[in-house]
């Protein structure tokens, strides 16, 4: 069973979950009362859709453990401040499987001035 650690700046927020292959980020972030909605965005998400963005997550370990990119993920994160210089690694945890171990920081902050913010 794949494992997900949620990492955290705060250490007491740091959870390991283990989940089946194939589940969805947000739903078992979600089922384990691990918070992925920053501010307002707590009560105001689009519940999974895909359409709002608030759910994004970093995965800084484990990404080829995750399933690839759509295009509804793709175009979101592509109008996203956060995502700058974190093209590779920013994901929407509605939008992502899991099928083995993963490391997530959740309600990463605003990066508008990652690498390649002018570029």
């Amino acid at each position: 069973m794949p494992t997900i650690t949620f990492a955290s700046e705060k250490a007491a927020d740091k959870r390991e979950i283990q989940v089946s292959d194939g589940a969805n980020l947000r739903q078992e972030a979600l089922r384990a009362g691990v918070q992925l909605y920053p501010g307002i965005h707590r009560v105001a998400n689009c519940h999974g859709l895909g359409s709002c963005g608030s759910c994004r997550v970093l995965i800084t370990k484990g990404m080829e453990n995750t399933s690839p990119k759509g295009l509804l993920e793709s175009g979101r994160l592509a109008v996203s401040l956060a995502y700058i210089g974190n093209e590779s690694t920013m994901r929407l945890a509605c939008q992502t499987r899991v099928h083995g171990d993963v490391t997530v920081v959740t309600c990463p902050p605003l990066n508008m001035f990652g690498d390649n913010f002018f570029s």
